[in-house]
C-alpha cells in the first residue's frame, strides 16, 4: 500500500500542487511559455493528472482531452517524494524509477522551475494534516 489511500487523495494532493503553479505569480508564466502538456499516470493507486501548462489548466482522471506533449509514468509515492524534493527526476528517469514519453528534454528544462513549489507543497500537507506524508 502505498502512502496514498485512494485516488481522490492523489488528485487533493499531486493534483493540487500543480494547481497552485499555474495560479503563481511569476511561475504560471513560464510555465505557459513552455508550451508543454504534461499528464501523470501513477499508480498504487491508479490516477491521471494532466497539465496544460499554456492554458493554465489542470486536469484529473482518465478523461482529458488535452494531448499531452510529455508523459511520465511513477508510483504516487515517487510523485509524493519528488515534491518533498527527495527525488531527482533525471535520475529516476536514468534509473526507470520514472518513464517518460515524448519530449523529455523540455521536461527536465522545467525542473529548476519546480524547485520553487517544493516548500508550496509542505506547506500543503502541513496545512491539510498530513504530515505523515513529509516522512514517506
Amino acid at each position: 500500500m502505498g502512502v496514498f489511500a485512494d485516488e481522490s487523495e492523489v488528485y487533493e494532493y499531486l493534483g493540487e500542487i500543480f494547481r497552485i503553479g499555474t495560479k503563481k505569480d511569476g511561475l504560471s508564466e513560464k510555465l505557459a511559455a513552455s508550451g508543454v502538456v504534461l499528464r501523470i499516470h501513477y499508480t498504487d493507486p491508479d490516477a491521471v493528472v494532466t497539465v496544460d501548462m499554456p492554458a493554465e489548466t489542470v486536469e484529473t482522471g482518465r478523461a482529458s482531452v488535452a494531448t499531452p506533449t510529455v508523459e511520465l509514468h511513477m508510483s504516487a509515492d515517487t510523485g509524493n517524494r519528488f515534491w518533498l524534493g527527495k527525488v531527482n527526476l533525471a535520475m529516476a528517469l536514468a534509473k526507470g524509477t520514472v518513464r517518460a514519453k515524448g519530449s523529455t528534454p523540455r521536461l527536465l528544462k522545467l525542473i529548476p522551475m519546480s524547485k520553487e513549489l517544493f516548500p508550496e507543497y509542505r506547506r500543503l500537507l502541513e496545512e491539510r494534516g498530513r504530515t505523515d506524508l513529509l516522512n514517506a
